[in-house]
């Protein structure tokens, strides 16, 4: 055998012994090859010592190798800047954790953002890799694995936004001239000075292949817990994750699978796919299954210690708290191939479907999710012209998407579903089938008369258009909407009706049951072309 296969050999020895300790529990990692410790290249593991150049050291040492396992003893090692390299994996003992330091009190800095010529496009998170606890670029066959944590203590959730001037729909419209992220930009300082030294993501990987994270937890990781861009062949299985900001970000990837993780995120999205500029080009977001997940809004740390506090009642943009799974916002290259199954949502936002800049969403699944205490809209699909893309892009596309198995429970804001496209770009072949939401109420006669702004380059949420006039679902400027089997009601009277149509061509309904208060019509149509009516409550069947 060659040195080359024998070296090959070992890593694939070394990852097939993680997946087995991963799969068969802590007594078969205790058999398995020690691979490169940590400890023997110096690292203490006390908590209180930087471990970071004894870390780096045995990646390399494994690199060097031609693969191979880093393991971490159980301990806490302080650290900055860990550079994954290719062929090796990290793997996390019961009882590891990997804690970020903090720049202002350990005598080190986090790598520096790397230069990028399209900061303009999205904020400061989303362009840089480099200035974060664990980072890999242009990397294959990468692995961090194992029941130990990373704990982003020292990390920041700020950050600039994007590296022009501030534009309508940079920003949620419900904060106002707020900025508790620190985003605008301030005058006569340097764009990105602040974040010299510092550390923002736990987990950020740019332009990698073939990449597994699976079976650690992980706690207040900063603006990001794993941000992925250009990452194709990607698996994410079994983490937990309760942190601060966003908790996956998966942006212009192919090939993702995410499986089995709980993801409480009471501050930002949960799992969010994106498709920005960040790689200088518009790159889809495809080929994704995210299947058997939990995501939540409870308050920081709550999760994982197993409290469940709901005392948060706000996220940083003044709506309910977040910890949703999220298509957008950034959209530029668009998302396609995307199925999304038995995931739960808990004290959170609903799923929100999102192109405002530029991005083609098409042929998206979603299957067989549970719903309860939501603070906004249980479905949101949103096709908007924000446009923070370069100069001459046209506005994007929503079609061919498909919801179905859905229970809600508690939907607690004043917004219905929301399918909401432009009238010269309609959102197109919508179906919602076998749906089940169960909607707080309490919408007035005034409500219900409500004509919502359009707001085309506004941040896309559902509080954008206000109260909707309908308390079940609202659809303006769509085409081939299909409801079947689906129940709406509410757990309060509401004077809303339960359905309004405004500037949709072909809807069509059957075996729909409409709660609605007394004289309160069920559904309130303008515009529409092309209505079919089959066994809806309380309305005569029609173009059958």
């Amino acid at each position: 055998m060659t040195p080359t296969a024998a070296a090959r050999r070992r890593v694939l020895l070394a990852l097939g012994a993680g997946a087995c300790a991963s799969t068969f529990g802590p007594a078969f990692a205790a058999t398995s090859s020690p691979g490169f410790d940590v400890r023997a290249f110096g690292a203490r593991g006390d908590g209180a010592t930087l471990d970071t150049d004894a870390i780096n050291a045995a990646i390399a040492a494994a690199s060097a190798a031609g693969g191979g396992t880093v393991r971490f003893p159980a301990g806490r090692y302080l650290s900055f800047s860990i550079r994954l390299q290719s062929r090796v994996a990290l793997y996390l003992d019961a009882g590891s954790v990997i804690v970020a330091a903090d720049p202002a009190r350990a005598p080190g800095r986090y790598d520096p953002a790397e230069p990028n010529a399209y900061d303009a496009y999205q904020d400061f998170g989303h362009s840089h890799w480099h200035n974060s606890l664990i980072w890999g670029d242009g990397l294959e066959d990468v692995a961090i694995l194992g029941p130990g944590r990373i704990w982003g203590r020292g990390l920041t959730r700020s950050g600039p936004g994007a590296n022009r001037p501030m534009k309508a729909g940079d920003m949620p419209s419900s904060l106002g001239g707020k900025d508790p992220m620190g985003e605008r930009a301030r005058a006569g300082t340097v764009f990105g000075a602040e974040m010299d030294g510092k550390g923002n993501k736990a987990i950020a990987l740019k332009n990698c292949r073939n990449v597994l994270l699976r079976d650690f937890s992980m706690l207040k990781c900063g603006h990001f817990a794993v941000l992925a861009t250009g990452v194709d062949n990607l698996t994410i299985a079994n983490l937990a994750v309760d942190t601060e900001r966003d908790g996956f970000d998966i942006d212009c990837c192919r090939n993702v699978r995410i499986s089995d993780c709980a993801v409480n995120t009471p501050n930002d999205d949960a799992i969010c796919l994106k498709s920005s500029y960040a790689l200088g080009r518009a790159r889809f977001t495809e080929h994704v299954t995210i299947t058997g997940c939990q995501v939540s809004g409870f308050d920081l740390g709550s999760y994982l210690d197993g409290t469940f506090k709901t005392t948060q009642a706000k996220a940083p943009d003044e709506e309910g708290v977040c910890g949703r799974i999220k298509l957008g916002t950034e959209s530029n290259g668009g998302f396609r191939n995307i199925a999304i199954s038995n995931c739960v949502f808990e004290h959170c936002r609903g799923l929100a479907i999102e192109s405002v800049d530029g991005a083609v969403i098409e042929d998206v699944t979603v299957d067989n999710l549970a719903m309860r205490d939501l603070t906004t809209a249980p479905l949101f699909i949103r096709l908007g012209r924000r446009m923070r893309a370069p100069a001459g892009t046209p506005v994007g596309a929503i079609r061919r998407v498909n919801i179905s198995n859905v229970v809600v429970s508690q939907a607690n804001a004043p917004y219905a579903s929301i399918v909401a496209g432009l009238p010269e770009a309609p959102v197109e072949d919508v179906r919602l089938s076998n749906i089940t939401i169960v909607y707080g109420g309490g919408g007035t006669a005034a409500d219900a008369t409500r004509v919502p702004p359009e707001q085309p380059d506004h941040y896309p949420e559902p509080s954008m258009f206000g109260v909707t006039p309908a308390y079940g679902l609202y659809c303006r400027h769509a085409r081939n909407v299909e409801v079947h089997h689906a129940d709406l009601r509410t757990a309060a009277p509401d004077a809303r009706p339960a359905i309004v149509l405004d500037d949709v061509a072909g809807a069509r309904f059957d075996h729909v049951r409409l709660g609605r208060a007394a004289g309160v019509p069920s559904l309130r149509q303008a515009g529409v072309r092309g209505l079919a009516l089959q066994d809806v409550e309380g309305m005569d069947d029609r173009g059958r």
